[in-house]
């Protein structure tokens, strides 16, 4: 069974599907399993191909973008997704992260830089292009207590706890487990017990949530 990275596209332009299945291609740990050119067809290809992670534009004809993550989230939650876009939009930020994508990146951004977003998610990681992603998800919090509100974690163990105020700051399974001396397969063991105490679909949803409970500054 091969253990390449699973890839697939959603986008209602077929050029841009095409360049996309090109570079895929080209990475000998990456498999490229399809294209989708609508919401809905996005959704079936999920089903069928169960691609571990889906590169998915927002404005799409019979479901948008978004429509079809939130979908995925409940039909096919191993499959990650990216939300691609056009504009660097708070409202678009928020709204991807409600639907429950791992990721938001940028429809000009460099090859490297989308190859990186896929083996970033797979890996457990949330993707932020543009940089600002947290500052936006940060703006978008209304501000109407200054306390911590510790009892949105109290569910969590002490380790899951740290856990969660280091990736609240958007660091890195890597990272995480540097700065708590655990093993990175721990760390993701830990985030998924995280996500799944606290109902949330994807990391982003993980720091906007601690943004709302002002867990973090």
């Amino acid at each position: 069974m091969s253990d390449r990275i699973r890839a697939a596209i959603a986008d209602d332009h077929v050029l841009f599907c095409a360049g996309i299945e090109m570079i895929i291609r080209s990475q000998p740990d990456l498999e490229f399993v399809g294209s989708a050119h609508d919401g809905r067809a996005a959704i079936a290809l999920a089903q069928e191909a169960r691609p571990d992670v889906m590169l998915m534009d927002i404005r799409m004809p019979l479901a948008d973008g978004l429509s079809a993550t939130r979908t995925l989230a409940e039909v096919a939650p191993e499959t990650r997704v990216v939300v691609l876009t056009t504009h660097q939009r708070p409202d678009a930020v928020a709204h991807a992260i409600e639907a429950g994508a791992h990721g938001f990146l940028m429809k000009d951004a460099r090859p490297e830089l989308l190859l990186t977003a896929i083996r970033t998610v797979h890996d457990g990681n949330s993707l932020f292009a543009p940089p600002t992603t947290v500052a936006l998800i940060r703006d978008l919090v209304p501000s109407r207590r200054d306390e911590p509100d510790q009892r949105a974690i109290a569910e969590l163990t002490p380790r899951e706890q740290e856990v969660y105020l280091l990736a609240a700051r958007g660091l890195s399974n890597a990272e995480i487990a540097e700065s708590a001396y655990i093993g990175e397969s721990t760390v993701k063991t830990h985030i998924s017990h995280i996500l799944g105490k606290l109902e949330l679909s994807s990391r982003l949803q993980l720091i906007a949530h601690a943004h709302a409970h002002h867990l973090v500054r």
